[in-house]
């Protein structure tokens, strides 16, 4: 069958590269949505910069190519915009909690109606890896010759923390789970966080490491303080649903079931209230 959602695009990530998993999750991703009754034309992606990024360049899909660390905020407004669309944001580690941290840590408070995959390397890749917001303590790179002094972030406690409704954490090996995690994550009202472990075979080769160490989630803490458990367990690597939770979204707070772009007035009676406003 011919791929719908290919481009012309010639594909430059690293043989061996997680993120190509993540590719292949997504293209799934919207044919389960398309059986839910979520058609391709209402979802929309945005991604920062980085090799993440390149997703963008890699689907069919509308979308904004954001700037660096601003793809939850092009996210929000598009999702402000029209309530309707479904908008996954992708982000890299440091895409998401260096640059982007305060718009990833306000659209989890505010509850946006969002859903944002970062692809956890924990490295700046595509500048031939610095170490970067997850490194971990220890790593060397070109930033770090003698080793990261750094403890790493820990991004599922700090999503859980501000508030997040929808935690959870992927792992390329494992692209049938990934794949429903990112469609659960798009069809929960709320601001949806996914974590994929995505070794860079080049800088950060942790397969090894992460296929020892990832667990499948049965399901769900019952929880916040349970997720916040098991968010921080060094042991393992749990994978799966951490927490989920009913709240209503921001937009709906903001709007109720109003849309700005399906019930907005007709141009003659929106130009007929700005003169009424400017006198």
């Amino acid at each position: 069958m011919p791929d719908e959602l290919a481009t012309y695009a010639e594909n430059t990530w690293c043989a061996g590269c997680g993120n190509f998993a993540i590719l292949n999750a997504m293209k799934d991703v919207v044919g389960k949505l398309e059986e839910r009754g979520v058609g391709k034309e209402r979802v929309v992606m945005t991604a920062g910069i980085g090799c993440h990024a390149k997703i963008f360049d890699y689907l069919a899909l509308s979308g904004f190519y954001s700037l660096h660390g601003r793809s939850m905020a092009t996210a929000q407004g598009i999702k402000l915009a029209n309530p309707d669309l479904k908008v996954v944001g992708f982000c890299g580690d440091g895409d998401a909690f260096a640059e982007g941290i305060a718009h990833m840590m306000y659209a989890a408070k505010r509850n946006s109606d969002i859903t944002i995959v970062v692809h956890d390397n924990g490295v700046y890749a595509l500048t031939t890896g610095q170490r970067g917001p997850t490194s971990a303590h220890g790593f060397k790179g070109p930033s770090t010759p003698r080793g990261n002094t750094e403890d790493p972030f820990n991004p599922l406690v700090l999503m859980l923390e501000a508030g997040a409704t929808f935690v959870a954490r992927g792992y390329v090996v494992m692209v049938g789970e990934l794949t429903d995690l990112i469609v659960a994550g798009m069809m929960h009202e709320g601001f949806s966080f996914i974590q994929v472990l995505q070794p860079s075979v080049t800088f950060t080769n942790r397969y090894a490491e992460y296929n020892e160490m990832v667990e499948r989630l049965e399901k769900p803490a019952s929880t916040l303080d349970e997720a916040l458990a098991l968010a921080r367990e060094t042991d393992r690597l749990p994978a799966g649903i951490f927490y989920q939770t009913e709240k209503p979204s921001n937009e709906r707070a903001l709007y109720g079931d109003w849309n700005p772009v399906t019930n907005h007035p007709p141009r003659a009676k929106r130009l007929a209230k700005v003169k009424e406003l400017i006198g």
